[in-house]
């Protein structure tokens, strides 16, 4: 019997249409399983195209004019000569400022060992040569902060950190290089933090939901508040560290201008010497209308007095807020008739024993105005030293200091009177400190100016008017120390105790607001005849401490006189102090 091949026709229709029901069955139910659903996820490409797209989007914004001092008529100036040529030191080492680099420190050492892909290096690749860092993301538990983070954490942002509001500026060290600590190197190498348990957040996060795209689109970043933590450390530096923008500075656009044939600034611009140093018309005063964010951030890269590193901002702007803005710069010509050509003459008395039985007094009291300094003791001394007060300089540390040292004899309060100007130089946290107890006109109880159990106020007789208490705006003394008294000591482990005496500071002021300045009772050669103070009643030798440079300062001073910028007032050497 021949067999044949089973087929359907043989099953009858009872069987056969049960069975097709039942195979669609099983096809319905396995066919999802073929079937791929499409992935949220983005793809490699996605990825780097969003970062790129992040980036250039941070450097529009970098790019945009950001908040100037225009409003307050105020500008930074390019100087005349190059900056290199100041620049020709030795620098040091330190690390680079900003938020986004601090935040990198902070993370675990343990998280910063990943290496970025290859697409995320390929997609900073092609933002040029910034040596930048993009995208990273802060600790476990700081989540809220995302925001703040990626908004530093752009390539162009992290540069443009230092030099906001500044224009042009770049915030790069040019003598100093960055030095990572070992707990912050590979933070700081690497563009992109990433680990295993944040690759999957990193995913996500470039495919927002709400929350999400607040995290990939932040608002900017927050100002600074009382608790922060400071960005630049003094400590970090072995040398004074040089910026790029070290040699910008706040310049008074179209404030009185001299008139004075013969002045000190139309000497200066016929000078070889000093036509690519002086500087005239800068800002000379620190207030409230000259005070922002972008100063801050621009000036804390520089120590105190010629910047604000390491300072509380919240304490240094409680303070300024209370100065009203100074509406001339140039206070002395602002007195002078319209389109007067007097020239305004200055005598600026230091407190040098060279002045000692000088029987100059008559002199400087003939001049205009009259500059005076920390222990200016009159009483007993008029012959030598005159009577006039037109201008006090100090600060807390020199002020508080000559009450206790001359109170017996009869320097008990700062020079009063209605015309009397004071000239704060702002050392650092103490003299902020100061003016913040002055301000309250409360009692003095910090322990760095221990010996000074008083009111600040009690020191001006109670009569002090703000509109005649000036502060000395951190650009003025940085000019002064960069262009004329940049000692050698900056180049050491020193630095940063270093500045210009305060009589150096005072001349070098008087030089911005007068035409023919006249110094007296300064460092000159042969001063070791003389005591170091004119109100000596037993002989002491001038000790040349460190954090001046005395010697520097007397080869400025003579030399100025040389070139006929001021008139110094020098002994015979054949003379001698009566004491």
């Amino acid at each position: 019997m021949r067999s044949c091949p089973w087929r359907p026709r043989h099953l009858g229709q009872r069987v056969l249409w049960p069975l097709l029901l039942v195979l669609l069955l099983f096809f319905l139910f396995t066919l999802p399983s073929f079937i791929k659903e499409p992935s949220t996820k983005p793809s490699r490409h996605q990825y780097t195209q969003n970062n790129i797209k992040r980036a250039e989007e941070s450097q529009q914004n970098s790019m945009s004019p950001a908040p100037t001092m225009q409003q307050r008529r105020s500008v930074h100036d390019e100087p005349g000569q190059e900056e290199g040529t100041l620049d020709t030191d030795p620098g040091p080492t330190a690390p680079l400022a900003r938020g986004n680099r601090t935040e990198a420190a902070r993370t675990p050492q343990r998280e910063q060992g990943a290496v970025p892909s290859a697409t995320l290096a390929a997609a900073l690749k092609g933002q040029g040569e910034e040596k930048t860092q993009v995208d990273v993301l802060p600790p476990r538990g700081q989540h809220k902060e995302m925001a703040s983070v990626r908004t530093k954490a752009t390539a162009v942002q992290s540069q443009d950190t230092v030099t906001r509001g500044r224009g042009d500026q770049k915030g790069k060290l040019t003598t100093a290089r960055a030095v990572l600590k070992k707990t912050q190197g590979k933070a700081l190498a690497t563009t992109v933090v990433t680990t295993r348990t944040r690759k999957k957040a990193m995913t996500t996060a470039a495919v927002p939901g709400k929350e999400k795209a607040a995290r990939a689109n932040p608002a900017p970043s927050p100002r600074p508040t009382t608790g922060r933590s400071q960005r630049l450390k003094a400590a970090n530096f072995k040398s004074e560290p040089r910026w790029d923008f070290e040699e910008k500075y706040s310049f008074d656009v179209g404030g009185l201008q001299t008139r004075c044939p013969d002045s000190v600034k139309v000497r200066a611009s016929k000078s070889p010497w000093l036509q690519n140093l002086f500087l005239p018309n800068l800002t000379l005063f620190l207030d409230s209308g000259r005070f922002n964010q972008s100063e801050w951030e621009r000036l804390e890269h520089f120590a105190p007095p010629f910047g604000f590193m390491e300072l509380n901002h919240s304490l240094v702007q409680k303070v300024v807020a209370h100065f009203p803005p100074v509406p001339q710069q140039q206070l002395l010509l602002a007195g002078l008739p319209w389109e007067s050509s007097q020239c305004v003459t200055c005598a600026v008395v230091g407190n040098g024993g060279i002045l000692n039985d000088s029987h100059v007094g008559r002199d400087i009291d003939s001049h205009d105005y009259v500059f005076r300094l920390s222990g200016a003791l009159i009483k007993g001394y008029e012959q030598d030293v005159g009577t006039r007060t037109s201008f006090y300089g100090f600060t807390a540390f020199s002020l508080t200091q000559s009450l206790l040292g001359l109170g017996s004899r009869g320097f008990r309060n700062a020079p009063t009177g209605k015309d009397v100007r004071y000239l704060h130089f702002l050392e650092g946290t103490r003299d902020y400190e100061w003016l913040e107890a002055l301000l309250l006109n409360q009692t003095l109880a910090k322990k760095s100016l221990f010996w000074f159990r008083h009111r600040p106020q009690e020191a001006f007789w109670e009569a002090l008017q703000l509109d005649r208490y000036l502060l000395l705006h951190p650009d003025l003394l940085r000019y002064m120390k960069n262009r004329f008294l940049r000692s050698k000591t900056l180049n050491t482990a020193h630095w940063r105790i270093y500045r210009p005496t305060t009589g150096a500071l005072l001349l070098l002021t008087a030089l911005q607001l007068c035409d023919k300045v006249s110094a007296y009772g300064f460092i000159t050669e042969g001063h070791e005849r003389f005591s170091d103070h004119y109100y000596d009643k037993t002989w002491k030798r001038l000790i040349f401490y460190i954090n001046h440079d005395f010697k520097l300062e007397r080869e400025v001073w003579k030399r100025l006189h040389e070139e006929g910028i001021i008139w110094l007032y020098q002994r015979p050497q054949t003379a001698k102090a009566k004491n």
